[in-house]
């Protein structure tokens, strides 16, 4: 398997890593979320000023933490898709110049793909077909993971991602910036079943419900329509309660989805990636119920459930081995389906799309 240096900067993480046959050899995650903690999220144009600031010190430090040179690197890689543009474009833009520069092969990556690939760290051996429930701040989606680059959207949110969700419902209880992690914690030391909160459900047009589909706006409005009932009465609010009730709802709603989806489709195993894939009680829920249906699941170590470069390596490595180069005008994109991952690689893509 080849060995990659690739770079990450599709939101408010500077992260570069060196993968190679599915093993990180260093890896380099810069944060940004305490500049961007004061404006209450991630703003765009100082994440850009960000990553520039901190990329060329980020790939020196990770070329020294793994002790290879320039001549062990066999290609370059980049996300190049979804995600802020200006942030993608620092990113894609170094990963261009020392393609050229060390006369490398360019790597473009789609950001889900990454997160998909999180799962192969945890278990080199995995190999597709297999489920992927991919919930983070910015998505939620079930995919099916039919081969490298083969990618089929079973089921996807209708409005906030799940991860959006937990930063909402924290700003509505005034717990700061980014919520999920503080909602969890404090959930711990709640009870689940305090208030009964709505899962949500996504109609179809012709009647009955869309089987995988999520919706999460409804919960929201749920939470806060509860604490301004409870502030209404003078009372302290129960916040440990609230939060409790509120990831048990979405573990219950999340864990749902993705067992019936991997029932239905016969698939054996579900890899978890994305933010929301470090949230405890997603984690212990999703674990039981599909012990009950003899399914396997898979997490990401912590570490590489919030956004890093190893995942995009590991992606990255596979295309490689598969012949799969991107041009040297490979350009960043703010949107672009996980099923259009193969458009990454222009006529150098020797692989099919999915169906």
């Amino acid at each position: 398997m080849a060995t990659v240096l690739a770079i990450e900067t599709s939101c408010d993480e500077t992260a570069v890593a060196i993968v190679k046959n599915r093993h990180v050899i260093s890896s380099i995650v810069s944060s940004q979320i305490a500049i961007h903690r004061q404006y209450g999220g991630v703003v765009p144009e100082v994440a850009s000023r960000q990553h520039v600031e901190i990329v060329n010190q980020a790939i020196a430090q990770s070329l020294t933490e793994s002790g290879l040179g320039w001549s062990d690197i066999d290609a370059i890689a980049a996300t190049c898709a979804p995600g802020l543009v200006g942030a993608l474009l620092v990113g894609l833009t170094a990963a261009k110049t020392l393609a050229l520069v060390h006369q490398k092969p360019l790597i473009g990556v789609h950001h889900l793909e990454g997160h998909i690939y999180a799962s192969y760290l945890t278990d080199p051996t995995l190999e597709p077909p297999f489920l992927c429930l991919l919930v983070s701040g910015g998505h939620t989606s079930l995919i099916y993971v039919k081969e490298c680059g083969v990618y089929e959207i079973l089921g996807q949110t209708r409005d906030d991602a799940a991860g959006e969700a937990f930063d909402k419902v924290a700003r509505l209880l005034n717990l700061g910036y980014p919520g999920g992690p503080i909602l969890d914690r404090l959930a711990t030391e709640g009870n689940p079943k305090a208030f009964p909160l709505p899962e949500g459900k996504v109609s179809k047009p012709e009647g009955g419900f869309h089987r995988y589909d999520s919706s999460f706006s409804g919960l929201k409005t749920a939470v806060l329509r509860l604490t301004q009932t409870l502030q209404q009465s003078g009372q302290p609010l129960p916040v440990n309660d609230i939060a409790a009730s509120f990831q048990a709802t979405v573990a219950k709603a999340l864990t749902r989805r993705a067992i019936a989806c991997a029932l239905d489709y016969g698939l054996n195993t579900i890899v978890v990636g994305g933010g929301v894939a470090a949230n405890s009680g997603l984690r212990q829920h999703l674990q039981d119920v599909a012990s009950q249906h003899n399914l396997r699941v898979l997490f990401p170590p912590m570490k590489f459930c919030t956004d890093n470069a190893a995942m995009i390596g590991c992606a990255a490595a596979e295309h490689f081995e598969k012949g799969h180069r991107s041009p040297l005008t490979l350009g960043a994109q703010s949107r672009l389906p996980v099923s259009d991952v193969m458009k990454l690689y222009g006529s150098n893509a020797n692989s099919h799309s999915a169906d």
